[in-house]
C-alpha cells in the first residue's frame, strides 16, 4: 500500500470538496493506493508544503503556479503537474440595466475585484495587463474582506461590475439569482492577453452555469493543478494518473467539476510538457496523448 498526503485548503471552500472526492475515486480505483486528504491555508501555502517534502501532492490554483514555475516574487519551484483539475474562465458581471458591454466601457468605474489574495482577484491582473490596463489606475479598484460582499454592492450601484469567474462561483451565483449580464474578453482582446501571457489559455462558461445564462460565454483563464513534490517517486505518479483517468466517470459522479479532469486537459493545460510528473507523462505518451 502507497500513501499519499494530499493538501487541499481551509474547510469549507471549493478545494477539500474537490480533494475528497479526488482521494475517494483514487482509493477505489487502485486499492494499492491510499491517498488521504489534509486541510492547509491552500495554494500559496501548499506550494511551500510540497517542496519541503511534508506533503505528496496538493491542490494549487493556476495563477500562484505560474508564479512559482516562473520564479516570480520567488525561486523557481521543482514541484510538478500531476493532473489538470479545472479551468476558471475570469470574466465581470453587471446588472443587466447596466450601459456596459465592454471592458472599455467599464474604464474609470468603480469594480468590485475580489478579496486581495484571491486567485480570482490576481487572474484579473494578469488578464487586464495583458490589455494594457491597470486595477488601480484605470479602475476605482474595490478590494473586498470579504468575497461574499460584491453581489451587494453591484445590485446597490456602490459597483459597476463585479469580477469573478468558474463554474459554481457564489458571487456569480447570488448576481445572477437577481438577474446579471457578463463582460468577457472579445477575441481579439483574448488573443492579446493570451501572447502576453501564454499560461493564460482560452476558456469557456459553459451556458447554464448561472441562472438566466442562455449561452456559453467565451473568455481567457487558468487551470489549476494537482502538484507533486519534487521527488515524488515516478511509479506512484504514474499510478495516480491512471486511477484517475480509470475512475473518471465515477469521480464525475462524485463531483460535476471533475468532467475537466482528463489527461487531455492536462497535456493541453501544462505550460509546458517537461512541467508534467515524469511518471505522469509515460501514462500520456502510453494512451498516445
Amino acid at each position: 500500500m502507497t500513501n499519499v498526503v494530499l493538501g487541499t485548503a481551509t474547510p469549507g471552500g471549493g478545494f477539500p470538496l474537490y480533494g475528497g472526492a479526488l482521494a475517494d475515486t483514487i482509493n477505489e480505483t487502485d486499492p494499492a493506493l491510499n491517498v488521504e486528504p489534509r486541510n492547509t491555508k491552500g495554494s500559496t501555502e501548499n506550494i511551500p508544503l510540497l517542496e519541503e517534502g511534508k506533503l505528496d501532492i496538493a491542490l494549487v490554483t493556476g495563477e500562484p503556479a505560474y508564479e512559482a514555475f516562473e520564479g516570480i516574487g520567488r525561486p523557481r519551484t521543482a514541484i510538478k503537474i500531476v493532473t489538470a483539475m479545472y479551468s476558471t474562465a475570469g470574466m465581470f458581471a453587471v446588472r443587466p440595466d447596466s450601459p456596459a458591454h465592454t471592458i472599455k466601457d467599464l474604464l474609470g468605474k468603480p469594480v468590485a475585484f475580489g478579496a486581495k489574495g484571491s486567485g480570482l482577484t490576481i487572474l484579473s491582473r494578469y488578464v487586464l495587463d495583458g490589455l494594457g490596463l491597470d486595477q488601480h489606475k484605470d479602475f476605482e479598484a474595490i478590494f473586498l474582506d470579504k468575497a461574499g460582499d460584491g453581489p451587494a454592492m453591484v445590485l446597490d450601484g456602490r459597483a459597476a461590475a463585479l469580477w469573478g469567474g468558474g463554474v459554481g462561483w457564489p458571487g456569480f451565483a447570488a448576481l445572477a439569482e437577481k438577474g446579471c449580464r457578463f463582460i468577457a474578453p472579445t477575441a481579439e482582446e483574448a488573443a492579446r492577453i493570451r501572447a502576453k501571457h501564454s499560461f493564460l489559455k482560452n476558456t469557456v462558461l459553459p451556458a447554464g452555469s448561472y441562472a438566466g445564462q442562455d449561452k456559453d460565454v467565451a473568455s481567457v483563464g487558468s487551470w489549476s493543478f494537482v502538484m507533486a513534490r519534487p521527488d515524488l517517486p515516478d511509479e506512484t505518479a504514474y499510478a495516480l494518473a491512471r486511477a484517475l483517468d480509470k475512475g473518471h466517470a465515477a469521480f464525475v459522479k462524485r463531483l460535476a467539476q471533475a468532467k475537466e479532469t482528463t489527461p487531455a486537459n492536462t497535456a493541453a493545460a501544462a505550460p509546458k510538457p517537461e512541467l508534467i510528473h515524469p511518471g505522469v507523462r509515460k501514462y500520456l505518451r502510453e494512451i498516445g496523448l
